[in-house]
């Protein structure tokens, strides 16, 4: 299993190469360079006033806006391998990768509860509608299931935001409450957060929630269909013990392989929902950096981005090879 993992450790470095390709020549494609674009934006909004000649050249020079394509991707590249340097961001005057790990640790932390939050859940129930077919339970978690499918994460969150304020008087916008909100980290903050997390938790997680279900009820009654199972049903094999060892284990396959797209998709799907809650993650971030042409802090995000696929995809092998004694590791 060790040859196993690393060789698709391997995998990731060509791939990253290729990504990076595909996503320094996106940033490429607006008209002009970033240091132009900024400048006459900083011209436009401050009434003439613009950066100094030097701090331009030294920009250009910086990262080899003058140079052609493939010599302006080696610096860009070669600064990020080197020196963890993402580029800067013209729009809020700083590095790129001080805005972008900024707001990454806070968006791990709510994209993982969310994930955890869809497993803890969908698991169980997608098990219980499978075993009980169309019982009343079964019924209701699919009706809810197709309510979640259909509604919009960001509908939710201003649902729960109008009962909250209109009923209880109570703000959920934000991972903290105004006294802890620039407050240095301490216990007190970090049990504040927790407070707040489980709104953000159930909307983001909510819509992945009902999809799960529906995949785990189909895989399992899928497999309680298969002449095996009857066979060892017949042997008198007690019914928990059965479905635990055998049609619940391949039913785990697809399942489990959804852990490729979940990660990204739980960083990028929270960025309405965080633009309705004021949440401190990436996704308002990213969104801005693209409506403003602030590249390079886009840039980096979709690498952060395609290596949460990579990770993904990596976890998801691993444990299918592991669920699925067929699966080989080769």
């Amino acid at each position: 299993m060790a040859k196993y993992i690393l060789k698709r450790l391997l995998y990731v470095i060509p791939t990253m190469f290729i990504i990076s390709i595909v996503v320094f020549t996106t940033i490429q494609l607006p008209p002009g360079d970033f240091v132009t674009q900024m400048i006459e934006s900083m011209r436009n909004q401050t009434g003439g006033t613009t950066w100094s000649p030097e701090f331009e050249t030294a920009m250009r020079d910086r990262y080899g806006l003058n140079e052609p394509m493939p010599v302006q991707y080696a610096k860009w590249i070669g600064n990020i391998l080197l020196y963890g340097d993402f580029g800067y961001s013209f729009q809020n005057s700083e590095p790129s990768q001080r805005i972008i790990w900024d707001r990454m640790g806070m968006t791990l932390v709510v994209s993982v509860s969310a994930f955890v939050f869809t497993w803890m859940i969908a698991l169980p129930i997608g098990v219980l509608s499978a075993v009980k077919q169309y019982s009343i339970a079964d019924y209701f978690f699919s009706f809810v299931g197709f309510i979640g499918l259909a509604t919009p994460g960001f509908l939710i969150a201003l649902v729960l935001m109008f009962l909250a304020f209109k009923y209880g008087g109570v703000s959920l916008s934000g991972l903290f409450s105004p006294e802890f909100e620039n407050a240095p980290w301490s216990i007190e903050r970090v049990i504040d957060m927790v407070k707040h997390m489980w709104i953000p938790m159930i909307i983001i997680g909510v819509g992945g929630t009902a999809g799960l279900i529906r995949v785990m009820r189909a895989n399992l009654l899928d497999e309680l269909n298969k002449p095996y199972v009857e066979t060892a049903r017949a042997k008198g094999m007690p019914e928990w013990k059965l479905l635990l060892r055998y049609p619940f284990r391949a039913a785990m396959n697809p399942f489990v392989s959804t852990i490729g797209w979940a990660l990204p998709g739980l960083v990028a799907g929270e960025a309405i929902v965080s633009i309705v809650l004021n949440l401190p993650t990436t996704g308002p971030v990213l969104l801005n950096s693209l409506l403003q042409q602030d590249m390079f802090v886009a840039a980096g995000f979709l690498m952060l981005l395609s290596l949460l696929t990579i990770i993904g995809t990596l976890i998801s092998d691993i444990l299918l090879a592991w669920l699925d004694p067929r699966i080989q590791y080769a």
